[in-house]
């Protein structure tokens, strides 16, 4: 292995690097750097000379890192993020900010937490505006890559579950998560429905007619996985995109739906909905906010992070 002669080395193609790794594709790091792609390139060239090793290696439409480059990453980020926030040109103030935020999930989600984080913008922060896009994907790490967004929260367990095992390979993952809340997922139908009472068994929630709440509108949800793992399926009559519509449509009609189960007593139409226990297991739902790791030491998104945690825990500690 080739010895570096640290006094010498330009520490700024350490800053491509860090791109490089965090992006996978020299395109978005050249974005992401203010560089055109060919500087990203031609530094990822010099930094290759110095250090005697490829670093990264084409794949596809991005790039792959050597083992040289895994084992650098880590210590590399850390020093590029301690650096960067002692330089900081200055701490988000809140009382005096004038930042907008975007935000995106789903409506139930949206009226649990929002109440409380609009509470914190008034009482702390009454220049800061936010906006919330309705959430239509399981995985929003596109949207937080291109900066569409700020932050998502929802239910993301294939991309939890993708940043765990890049975590366990020695790799930094690009996203950083908080775990909001747990969730519990119930049966909503209509007060007087046929199974309203008695047994509501396996077999009689198969044989109804069904809503389900998709955002992407996928015709088949983890109901669905659940209920095919025990051999059985349902009939979906109708799918829609928001837990509030699939509230009014079951109120004034035959089918079931599944609800989070908090996000009942918030819909104005408690009184019009019977609650029932689903008869299989579903695993608790548990609720993130996800974001980019390049966010990560920025004060004014910490304060985003920190504001819709104690908006969540205002919604379900009381």
């Amino acid at each position: 292995m080739k010895s570096t002669n640290f006094r010498t080395l330009d520490l700024n193609l350490l800053r491509v690097f860090d791109q490089v790794m965090a992006e996978r594709n020299l395109t978005r790091a050249a974005r992401n750097l203010n560089m055109t792609q060919p500087a990203v390139s031609n530094a990822l060239n010099r930094l290759r000379d110095s250090l005697g090793d490829r670093l990264v290696v084409r794949s596809g439409y991005g790039v792959e890192p050597t083992p040289r480059a895994l084992g650098l990453w880590p210590a590399v980020a850390e020093a590029l993020r301690q650096l960067e926030s002692s330089l900081s040109p200055g701490e988000f103030v809140a009382s005096e900010a004038n930042t907008s935020f975007i935000l995106s999930m789903a409506d139930a989600t949206a009226a649990e937490i929002m109440p409380g984080l609009v509470e914190i913008i008034e009482r702390d922060a009454p220049g800061v505006s936010m906006k919330t896009l309705p959430l239509a994907t399981r995985d929003p790490r596109r949207l937080l890559d291109e900066g569409t967004i700020d932050l998502a929260v929802g239910y993301f367990p294939a991309v939890l579950a993708a940043l765990s095992a890049q975590a366990q390979t020695g790799g930094i993952a690009p996203f950083d998560h908080l775990r909001l809340y747990e969730g519990e997922y119930v049966c909503v139908m209509r007060e007087g429905h046929p199974l309203s009472s008695g047994p509501l068994t396996l077999k009689r929630y198969c044989n109804a007619h069904h809503l389900l709440v998709s955002f992407s509108g996928r015709p088949f949800g983890f109901v669905d996985e659940a209920l095919a793992s025990l051999g059985q399926k349902r009939r979906v009559v109708l799918t829609v995109n928001q837990f509030y519509t699939a509230g009014r449509v079951v109120a004034t009609s035959d089918l079931l739906t599944v609800l989070p189960r908090h996000f009942v007593s918030v819909t104005g139409m408690a009184s019009a909905l019977r609650v029932r226990e689903l008869p299989f297991k579903l695993s608790p739902v548990h609720v993130d906010a996800l974001w980019h790791r390049r966010q990560a030491q920025r004060s004014d998104h910490a304060w985003l992070r920190l504001a819709v945690a104690a908006a969540a825990r205002k919604a379900f500690d009381t």
